[in-house]
């Protein structure tokens, strides 16, 4: 990288001669005479020269000689002369001899490419303002100049790599490599000089993109950038090697600015190499090193074809690679997965380990404290299996293991879990059951073994299960629910083995009055009343069910909401839940402020909102929507009991 300092501190740094120095306040000055620009002129004979000349040159255009500069001054006039006093200056900087002068000489042709394309836009759109047009576009690039002078060695290694890129913008490559680029350079050397704003405009903007150009307030600073733009993209197309790249940005620009097609365009570079043949003569420029439209032509098509089809490649390349990586991903992704299931799955037969079934239970237990749920613990052994094992091989007791395991997890709902809990011994998680529920479920599973058809050489061994089940509502302060649960569930399992194995046993650790709430709860459900008026079938309701997202509101703003209860009352009991730790309407019963329907109604409301079941049910066309409103308001007028009865604040009546 280059310290910007070296190039803006350099003794070599580009300067202005005094005269064009001169010549640049004059024009600054609108009551400026002619005699004035003609005496500063005759002070540097050199430049005297060099205006005589192109006075007399094809650049001019003039049919008659002209020999004196009083004669040739008037007759150019000052804007032009001032130009060209830059012009000269300038091209006196760009000449230099050793290995850079081809580098120098490349420069000069480019800028000379530049201000003869900005003319001839300015002849078509602004009339008498080519002068200046021609300046911008010959001053467009002279941070160039710069740094060509400051710091050849660094910026000579730029432009090789330049000459070695396809499609990668010379300023771009700058950047890269130094750290800072020629626009940079020549708004810096522009400001020392005190050239006019607009020109510095064209510097900032000549590489932007077209909306940005666009967003230039002044339309005459617009117009002129808009030109050096394209003068720039000329210049790229006739002097570089990016001929392909440069023609696409010619395109745009010229359709852009001036909605030019292509046909016209050509017309307007045609135009513009006559002119440039012009110039090269007046500011000694081999303009013959720059080839016919028809073989840069044919040089652009030919670099956009290869980049195209390079392009295309490596979009190719890209989406193989991607292609890979999704694939790679997707490998790691599902080795994880694997690498998860095995980590929480039982190797023999598949379905979950202790340590997983332990867990879920915990959350369970969770969610059930909040929601006010039951929960569920079947636990089930295999009869018999040492007996199994001991006549048949363990090859045996493990096909076994591994077909009850199947069955009994086929059986069970998929929101329930299924563990191996040790040798012949499976536990099973059920998600907010009855004790009714509770029970038909590990009978169903008891059942199914029963019936399951194993052989052993073409013989049917015959397989049985005792199971036990527990069913809880969590508590708050229940710090030892999941032991209870899965203590109880195998004492009730170690009932059906002594009472003569392959039966099913129950039992309960919810406080009876709690355990009658959930009934009269459930009861209160709307599915449960369809399911109970045969407006619609136990399994269909299930299944929705599934994908109907429970209330969970709290049992204090429902009861506010159907006016069971205001705020002062819902205060009061929830003060008197934080010292007896207990359910929110469990307090409200014992305080006499709600009674045991309402509060099973609340709990109902809870655990299920009624009016996205209807319309659920609606949707997979188990009920007919049309009698979905009659079906509510009869549910409601059935099982929600009235408000009033209950108590106030005082443990009083309403009347």
């Amino acid at each position: 990288m280059i310290d910007p300092q070296k190039i803006w501190s350099s003794s070599s740094l580009p300067t202005l001669p005094t005269v064009a120095i001169e010549l640049l306040e004059l024009s600054k000055d609108p009551d400026s005479e002619v005699s004035e620009y003609i005496s500063r002129i005759k002070t540097d004979p050199a430049t005297t020269a060099k205006i005589l000349k192109a006075s007399n040159s094809s650049f001019a255009g003039f049919k008659n000689p002209i020999t004196s500069i009083d004669r040739a001054v008037p007759l150019l006039g000052t804007t032009v002369v001032t130009s060209l006093a830059l012009s000269f200056s300038l091209s006196d900087s760009a000449h230099s001899a050793g290995t850079m002068a081809t580098h120098f000489r490349n420069y000069w042709k480019s800028c000379v490419v530049k201000g003869a394309a900005c003319e001839v836009i300015a002849r078509e759109f602004h009339p008498g303002l080519e002068s200046d047009f021609f300046l911008a576009g010959l001053l467009s690039s002279i941070g160039q100049l710069a740094m060509l002078k400051t710091i050849p060695k660094e910026y000579e290694a730029v432009l090789e790599r330049f000459k070695a890129s396809d499609s990668k913008l010379l300023y771009v490559l700058e950047t890269e490599m130094l750290g800072v680029n020629h626009i940079e350079a020549g708004l810096n050397l522009m400001t020392n000089w005190k050239l006019p704003p607009t020109f510095r405009l064209c510097v900032r903007h000549q590489a932007d993109p077209v909306d940005e150009i666009d967003l230039i307030e002044s339309l005459s600073d617009r117009d002129m950038v808009r030109a050096v733009a394209i003068a720039a993209a000329v210049a790229d197309y006739f002097c570089t090697h990016q001929k392909g790249v440069a023609l696409q940005r010619l395109q745009l620009l010229a359709s852009s600015f001036y909605g030019w097609n292509d046909s016209e365009l050509e017309k307007r570079l045609s135009t513009m190499k006559d002119r440039i043949d012009q110039a090269a003569e007046l500011f000694e420029v081999d303009s013959s090193e720059i080839e016919s439209l028809s073989d840069i032509m044919s040089q652009a098509s030919e670099q956009l074809a290869m980049l195209a089809v390079r392009a295309h490649v490596v979009s190719t390349q890209a989406v193989v690679r991607q292609q890979m990586v999704e694939k790679e991903n997707q490998e790691l992704e599902q080795r994880n997965q694997e690498l998860t299931q095995q980590a929480v799955r039982d190797v023999l037969t598949g379905i979950y380990n202790r340590k997983f079934f332990d867990e879920s239970l915990h959350k369970e237990i969770a969610r059930a404290v909040r929601s006010a749920s039951t929960i569920g613990v079947i636990f089930i052994d295999i009869d018999n299996f040492k007996k199994l094992n001991d006549t048949y091989g363990h090859q045996f007791g493990d096909e076994v293991l591994k077909k009850v395991a199947a069955l009994v997890d086929e059986t069970l709902r998929t929101t329930d879990v299924l563990g191996r809990y040790g040798g012949e011994e499976f536990v099973a998680l059920i998600t907010q059951p009855t004790t009714k529920g509770l029970s038909i479920v590990a009978e169903r599973l008891r059942a199914a073994v029963e019936q399951m058809h194993i052989l052993f050489n073409g013989r049917h061994v015959p397989v049985t299960i005792s199971v036990g089940a527990c069913i809880g509502m969590p508590q708050r302060s229940s710090e030892n629910t999941a032991e209870r649960l899965v203590t109880e569930a195998d004492a009730a399992m170690y009932d059906s083995k002594r009472n003569g194995r392959n039966q099913v046993h129950i039992r309960s650790i919810i406080d009876p009055q709690q355990e009658r709430l959930t009934q009269q709860s459930n009861q209160k459900r709307f599915s449960r009343w369809l399911v109970r008026h045969e407006h619609a079938r136990i399994e269909d309701v299930s299944k929705v069910l599934l994908h109907c997202q429970a209330p969970h509101e709290r049992i204090g703003v429902l009861a506010q909401k159907l006016s069971y209860l205001n705020a002062n009352q819902v205060d009061r009991i929830l003060e008197t839940q934080k010292q007896n730790n207990e359910r929110f309407g469990m307090t409200a019963i014992k305080i006499g402020l709600l009674n045991e329907e309402q509060v099973a109604w609340l709990l109902a409301m809870q655990l299920e909102d009624a009016t996205q079941l209807g319309h659920a049910l609606v949707a997979k066309g188990i009920i007919n929507g049309e009698i979905l409103p009659n079906l509510m308001n009869i549910y409601k007028h059935e099982v929600e009991p009235s408000p009033h009865g209950k108590k106030d604040a005082a443990g009083q009546s309403k009347t």
